[in-house]
């Protein structure tokens, strides 16, 4: 089994404890390091190769936005950012996706919670949380009225069916449901997904979402 490796980014002490003790007793999952705030994340970052930074928003020097723009930005970034909130509708938690993160985990969740989405934003291969999600960049992408030029020039590279996969993840269907869906087999689905990322230049699909909102290809409705 890989072990996944975890960077804490927190102005909270506690949170920080709390949060490493929690993870180093999951199986695959170690916490190589902590950082007090956004500039000492993205330098750790670049000392311990984390595959996932656990990021809070709002911290002094850096915010968590910020700090992960700047990890996701660089053409070959590797590293995951989960963003820790305290408020599931909390209009920077949207902007840190639209930044790069892959997902957002409420600061009280439980141990087996932390655990899971550590490992789903890890793989890559699932919206976190996806009914909150969703709600949450179609919140927010209402103000958003106008779709992104440049993005939207960018979806007429994909097939037909790849714009139809790319509009079912955007409504925080998974893999399976795509397929049931469009009567295919899920290995299908799962081939239209990564060739999608790969021509958009996206990272994930929580990325993927984002890009759908925002493009205009998914309009925000019944919120």
């Amino acid at each position: 089994m890989t072990t996944i490796r975890v960077l804490i980014a927190d102005d909270q002490m506690m949170v920080r404890q709390g949060f490493t003790v929690l993870l180093n007793a999951e199986p695959g999952i170690e916490v190589v390091g902590q950082a007090v705030d956004g500039l000492d994340a993205v330098a750790k970052v670049a000392e311990l190769a984390p595959d996932v930074v656990l990021m809070d928003i709002r911290m002094p020097e850096l915010d968590g936005i910020e700090a992960t723009r700047r990890l996701t930005d660089p053409a070959g970034a590797t590293v995951k950012v989960l963003v820790l909130t305290t408020f599931d509708l909390d209009e920077y938690v949207y902007e840190a996706l639209r930044a790069g993160a892959s997902g957002f985990l409420l600061k009280d969740a439980s141990a087996a919670e932390l655990a899971q989405a550590v490992r789903v934003v890890a793989a890559g291969d699932a919206l976190l949380a996806p009914s909150i999600t969703k709600r949450l960049i179609a919140e927010f992408s209402r103000t958003t009225s106008v779709p992104r030029a440049p993005l939207k020039d960018r979806v007429g590279e994909l097939t037909e069916r790849e714009t139809e996969v790319l509009s079912l993840i955007a409504q925080g269907l998974s893999n399976a449901e795509i397929a049931e869906r469009l009567v295919v087999a899920e290995q299908t689905v799962k081939t239209h997904v990564s060739r999608i990322l790969v021509k958009l230049g996206l990272r994930d699909r929580t990325q993927a979402a984002v890009f759908a909102y925002e493009t205009g290809l998914v309009r925000p409705s019944g919120y």
